[in-house]
């Protein structure tokens, strides 16, 4: 295939307990352990969860908890956090002491609004919560990531979410090393209740469509469901996409490691002929800023 290299990138934990899935990484050691087995199985960038609510230096050392001794061994990982919680509701202000980290060149914001819930004893959806970053939000998370030099990561759960990541790469203002995260749900989601769009290629082709000209790295996650047995690995592939998957998101009738799907994915682009992104090569993709410019003025955005 005709194309440059998929970078793969998995969530190793959040939403998934070892109940459902006894590989789920918790702890610093887990954590570390299992991104180090994710990395060597053929994945550029690992996703994790510590601790979500608190003061911002104490999450950040949460994190650095565990990607310490994946940075100790692979220096040229590719790590980044979740969002937390406080009392005004989705903080990410953790990301500004672990900017200060050589290693730590990818931050984290969704822009937009979902409710995420589960299902009551007739099937339809109930409770939950409404997920929610209004404009404001998204501004002030804009300007973080560009002022402390990290690469955005997004989540798009409702193709509002899209259109709010490509109004700011209209105006010429969306930060450099940003990627755009596709989750389609499946009729699970995320906490038992579906959202967005499901997992089918005409869904994926219409997100494509949307994209455009737009030239932003965009992956592809089937949350609540397979990656790679649904086929949105391959559709991915073969519009030009890349992979975010893991046990944070994995459901089915079976209990693999994060390792395992990592070489699943793998093998779908090796059987496509894609090339397979190295740490390295999924940085120059996104075109992270480099982390020894910290101090430098703002790079130019994309």
């Amino acid at each position: 295939m005709a194309r440059g290299p998929v970078i793969i990138e998995v969530a190793i934990n959040g939403s998934t307990s070892k109940e459902q899935n006894p590989h789920v990484p918790e702890g610093p050691g887990e954590i570390a352990a299992d991104a180090l087995a994710c990395f060597d199985a053929g994945a550029a960038i690992v996703h994790s969860h510590a601790a979500m609510a608190g003061a911002p230096a104490a999450i950040a050392d949460s994190y650095r908890a565990g990607w310490a001794p994946v940075l100790a061994e692979r220096p040229d990982a590719l790590l980044y956090p979740t969002v937390a919680f406080g009392a005004g509701g989705v903080t990410i202000d953790h990301l500004v002491p672990l900017a200060a980290d050589p290693g730590i060149r990818i931050g984290v914001f969704d822009p937009g609004s979902v409710n995420l819930g589960g299902r009551d004893a007739g099937g339809l959806p109930a409770g939950g919560i409404v997920y929610a970053n209004d404009f404001d939000a998204t501004a002030a998370a804009m300007a973080l990531h560009a002022e402390h030099r990290l690469g955005p990561s997004f989540a798009v759960y409702e193709p509002g979410f899209l259109r709010t990541i490509l109004a700011w790469w209209d105006a010429g203002r969306l930060p450099a090393g940003s990627m755009v995260k596709l989750y389609l749900s499946t009729d699970r989601g995320l906490l038992g209740a579906p959202f967005g769009l499901p997992p089918t290629r005409q869904a994926l082709e219409m997100y494509r469509s949307m994209l455009g000209d737009c030239p932003v790295p965009w992956a592809v996650s089937v949350v609540g469901g397979d990656i790679v047995a649904s086929g949105m690995a391959e559709a991915a592939v073969e519009l030009g996409g890349h992979l975010h998957l893991g046990l944070e998101f994995f459901a089915g009738d079976r209990t693999p490691t994060n390792a395992e799907l990592v070489a699943e994915a793998v093998a779908v682009c090796d059987r496509l002929g894609a090339p397979v992104a190295t740490c390295a090569e999924a940085a120059a993709i996104l075109d992270l800023p480099r982390r020894d410019e910290i101090g430098a003025p703002a790079p130019s955005t994309r």
